[in-house]
């Protein structure tokens, strides 16, 4: 029988001890949500913050739709809350019935439990965060090898940080971020801010959607949709809502100078190693995430993905 709802997540973290030293606190949390291949069987729930928790109960996005394809699948990380299932499924039908669009392509979402993820992303933690490419889906169905290996191309011009190609963007892709956008279950919209800049100037007196989606590093190639918490859920820490207005303004100004992709500042004694930061373990995440690990699997494990790896890294994505 499931454990119900996040109460009962903490109360069996409390009873199990966990105040003491544990043998996994030493391990960093990464490796121990990075080799569960399947979900936990709880009820569904987001546990902590998009950058710092877990998520019991995930369920996969099927590898195929009748307007989206799952990319990377040996990552095995297209698992989520429910809404984002339903969220990404309705995205993809609208922006093909409403927009045109010939489909998603569809890139990170959750690890099956969440956590910290082996590589990549610090956030998508929570089972409420998906990474979308900028390219359209092609009529015919990729093969796993090809999943693997395509990469997602860049829609801002060689040699500089924000300027759109206008070769390659197009009115369907603003058409596609502000249907990304439209849902009230969206928190943020993160995209390159020469992209955000494109919206801005394209968007005409209808802007409102505009204030959720804010401009980040390495957002060239794909949009990162956030969704809220949903209603209820106790143990899951939404973002502050997004600032007023439409943030074109000096926001994004900022953003579109050089200030933000300036190398760092060397150090004051470049002779002194700089200490790494350690990777988060358990302790750092919520209680309820020990339990999320612990709990047995629903049967539904991620498929496996036997093709050949490319020998250098394909394009991030």
């Amino acid at each position: 029988m499931r454990i119900r709802v996040l109460a009962s997540l903490l109360i069996a973290a409390s009873v199990a001890g966990y105040g003491a030293a544990d043998a996994q606190d030493s391990v960093p949390a990464k490796q121990l949500f990075g080799r569960m291949a399947g979900p936990a069987d709880l009820d569904p729930q987001s546990i902590g913050f998009y950058t710092r928790g877990c998520l019991a109960g995930g369920v996969a996005l099927a590898i195929d739709g009748p307007a989206w394809q799952a990319m990377r699948l040996s990552r095995n990380r297209y698992w989520g809350l429910p809404i984002l299932i339903n969220y990404i499924e309705t995205l993809a039908r609208d922006a093909r019935e409403r927009d045109g669009w010939p489909g998603l392509l569809v890139g990170d979402l959750s690890q099956p439990r969440g956590g910290p993820m082996t590589s990549g992303h610090t956030s998508h933690q929570v089972g409420l965060d998906v990474d979308i490419w900028f390219d359209p889906m092609p009529e015919r169905t990729l093969t796993n090898p090809e999943r693997e290996t395509i990469g997602a191309r860049s829609y801002i011009r060689p040699g500089t940080n924000v300027e759109v190609d206008k070769s390659m963007w197009t009115d369907a892709h603003a058409r596609l971020i502000r249907r990304a956008a439209s849902y009230p279950e969206v928190e943020r919209v993160f995209v390159n801010a020469g992209i955000k800049k494109d919206l801005c100037d394209r968007a005409g007196d209808d802007r409102a959607w505009l204030s959720k989606v804010r401009p980040w590093y390495l957002h060239d190639d794909h949009l990162h949709v956030r969704l809220s918490c949903p209603p209820g859920m106790a143990g899951c820490k939404s973002q502050d809502p997004p600032p007023s207005g439409d943030g074109c303004g000096e926001n994004l100004a900022w953003w579109l100078s050089d200030a933000p992709y300036a190398p760092a500042p060397k150090p004051d004694k470049p002779d002194k190693p700089v200490k790494p930061k350690p990777p988060m373990t358990l302790a750092g995440l919520p209680a309820a995430c020990r339990t999320v690990l612990s709990a047995p699997d629903t049967g539904s494990t991620g498929i496996a993905v036997n093709v050949p790896l490319p020998r250098t890294k394909p394009a991030r994505n």
